[in-house]
This record gives structure tokens, C-alpha cells and sequence, in this order.
């Protein structure tokens, strides 16, 4: 029962994500691209104006001291940048760093109570495309309060989000530092993944109906920073696919999401103990690897789920070099698959790619 309930509501932030992602981006790209009039103290401090990243013009007072941020990924960011003594408040599923459940509480990200913001009189409020609805940003730009939005599509756009973030509070230094030291980390695993082939992965949003990612999402991406793709091509977010397909393709690991202590043990036990999923190679080899649900954010948590997600993919990259030698790891594996292969009678699949018209009616 906990597995499921942490799989409905990843799936459902997942979901909400895809379906608010081009409405509230068409909606706010679009919206009146006037500068946002200033409201409370914000009034007389001088104003810079800045254009967010729907491409709209926001008028930010020059010291910006009280922030409320609508969405979990923009809270994690300020904390991220040290910024939290300016954090004002925040939405009720605010929950990294644990500390930020202590900030005062506005409401949900979807219907946060526009009372509550003005009443924590900001200077600046952060939304973003992917979870906002845009009448928030508009009722509070009517009544005075200026919004920033964010519009992060992939990692690097999570990185360039923090930068911006950082200076619209005026804390550019911050920004860069954080941002630098980020990139770095996925370098280095960059670096520790040259000339290592992907992991063919099926990253699992929901078990039945079978749902899985599409290229173009976020996680997609994140995936592909460590070194892993999904065996699905698809141009639609959230995908449902069939059980037969799955163990047509045999991909390499069995990807979920969860930040649940011990899930992955006890999601490999389930797996095990189903015949339909015993048919996987990678279940029979143990390939079933967990993300942090940061993989679900854009912000800077995400470096770790996708290092996380890098060492257990490609454990062999990460060991220490021996004699000038990468340890063994990648051929005992290779040696697995094809035992297991010859066993079943498999032969290496296609990666999969489905067209919209057939995802369509499996919706």
C-alpha cells in the first residue's frame, strides 16, 4: 500500500505536470507583457525591470527582502542559494529541505491563497510554468504584486533558472557560485561516462496501466545526464505501453522514483514474485534501480538524483582506476545478460518508438 501511494502521487505530480505544462506556458507567454505595477513598500524603493522567463516584463524592487515562492523546485532553490531568511513563504508541499515545512504556509501551488501572499507582504513572488496556473500570476499582478516565473524545459534550464533566481533576488554572486559548482558535478560525470554506452532503461511512472516517460520530457533529460535513455521513443509525455513490448525490448534496468528508505529492495522483491515481470532480464539480474523523486524537480537537487541514477547504471565508471584499468564490473555484467539471454532464448531488441495516433488510443 505505501509503494502504491508514493507511485500515485509521483504519477500524479507527473501528470499535472504534463498537463499544465503548454496551457499555463501558452497562457503565460502570452499574457500582457507590460511591466507589473509595484504594490505595499515596493512602491517607493526604486525598480529594476527584468523580463521573466515566459517573457514577460516584471518591475523588482531593487532590495528584494521578502520572497514567496508557489512552487516545491523554487523553495529548494532559495535554500539551495542560502538565501531562506528571505523566504517569506512558502506552499504546503514545500518539503526540502525539511525546513522550509516550517516556513508560513500559503496554500497548494495550484489555488495558493492570493489573502495569505499579500498578507506576508512580498516583494516578489516566484512561480514557474510547470506547476502554477497562470490566473495566479495574473489576479496578483492585478492587485499589485510582482511574479517571476520560471520556465526550465531540461537541466541546463534548470541551471540557468538558479542563475536567474539568484539575481532577481540580487544575489548574483550566490547564483554563479551554486551554478558553478553544479556544472562541475555533471562534468565530472560526463567525464566518467565518456565512451560508456547508455543504459537502456524503462523508467516506470505508473505499474497498471503501464506508463512510462517520453522524450521530451524533464526526466528524459536527466536520464540522458546519467547516461541512461529510455527504450521508448515517443513524442507524447506520459505514454502507456504494453507488457509484451517491455519484454520484446528487455531493457537494461527497471528505473522508478521514490525517496522512500529500502524501496528498492522491496520493489525488486515484488517484481520477482510476479511472473509477467520475471520474464525481464533485468529484474532476474537484480536491474531495478531507484531515483530520488528530485528527479521530478528542476532545481538543484536534481545533480544528485542523476549522479544517484549514474553510479547505479554504470557502477563500473565509478570504480577507481586499478593499474591503469576500469575494474572488471561492465564485462561480469555483460557475461549476466548473456547468460540470461541464452536461458530465455532472447536476442537483443530495437528500442521501441510508437506514433502519437497509437499512443493516442492506448490513452
Amino acid at each position: 500500500m505505501g509503494c502504491e501511494r508514493r507511485r500515485r502521487d509521483f504519477l500524479c505530480a507527473a501528470i499535472f505536470c504534463a498537463m499544465v505544462d503548454c496551457a499555463a506556458h501558452a497562457a503565460l507567454v502570452g499574457a500582457n507583457a507590460a511591466v507589473l505595477p509595484q504594490s505595499g513598500s515596493a512602491m517607493t524603493e526604486p525598480a529594476r525591470v527584468v523580463t521573466d522567463e515566459t517573457g514577460r516584463r516584471v518591475a523588482i524592487p531593487a532590495d528584494v527582502r521578502r520572497v514567496v515562492s508557489l512552487a516545491p523546485n523554487l523553495t529548494e532553490t532559495i535554500y539551495a542559494l542560502g538565501l531562506e531568511e528571505r523566504l517569506a513563504g512558502d506552499t504546503d508541499y514545500c518539503d526540502t529541505p525539511p525546513a522550509a515545512k516550517l516556513k508560513p504556509h500559503v496554500g497548494g501551488a495550484q489555488n495558493p491563497s492570493l489573502e495569505a501572499i499579500v498578507a506576508l507582504h512580498p516583494d516578489l513572488v516566484l512561480a514557474t510554468t510547470s506547476i502554477n496556473r497562470p490566473e495566479t500570476a495574473d489576479a496578483l499582478a492585478k492587485i499589485g504584486v510582482p511574479v517571476y516565473t520560471t520556465d526550465p524545459q531540461t537541466v541546463r534550464g534548470m541551471l540557468e533558472s538558479t542563475a536567474q533566481i539568484a539575481d532577481v533576488m540580487g544575489a548574483g554572486a550566490q547564483g554563479t557560485e551554486l551554478v558553478a559548482r553544479l556544472q562541475a558535478r555533471l562534468d565530472a560525470i560526463a567525464a566518467r561516462l565518456t565512451d560508456v554506452q547508455p543504459a537502456h532503461v524503462l523508467f516506470v511512472v505508473w505499474e497498471n496501466p503501464l506508463i512510462t516517460i517520453g522524450q521530451n520530457t524533464f526526466i528524459a533529460d536527466a536520464l540522458r545526464w546519467a547516461g541512461a535513455e529510455s527504450v521508448i521513443v515517443s513524442g507524447q509525455k506520459w505514454p502507456h505501453i504494453t507488457f509484451e513490448e517491455v519484454v520484446r525490448l528487455q531493457p537494461d534496468y527497471i528505473v522508478f522514483a521514490s525517496n522512500h528508505a529500502g524501496f528498492e529492495s522491496e520493489e525488486l522483491g515484488a517484481l520477482r514474485s510476479r511472473e509477467d515481470w520475471k520474464q525481464l532480464r533485468a529484474v532476474e539480474l537484480g536491474h531495478v534501480a531507484v531515483m530520488s523523486e528530485e528527479v521530478n524537480r528542476p532545481s538543484p537537487g536534481l545533480v544528485d538524483a542523476i549522479e544517484q541514477l549514474a553510479r547505479e547504471v554504470h557502477p563500473e565508471a565509478f570504480l577507481k582506476k586499478e593499474n591503469g584499468k576500469m575494474g572488471n564490473g561492465d564485462s561480469a555484467r555483460v557475461a549476466a545478460i548473456e547468460e540470461f539471454d541464452a536461458r530465455a532464448g532472447l536476442r537483443p531488441a530495437p528500442t521501441a518508438k510508437f506514433d502519437d495516433a497509437y499512443l493516442g488510443a492506448a490513452l
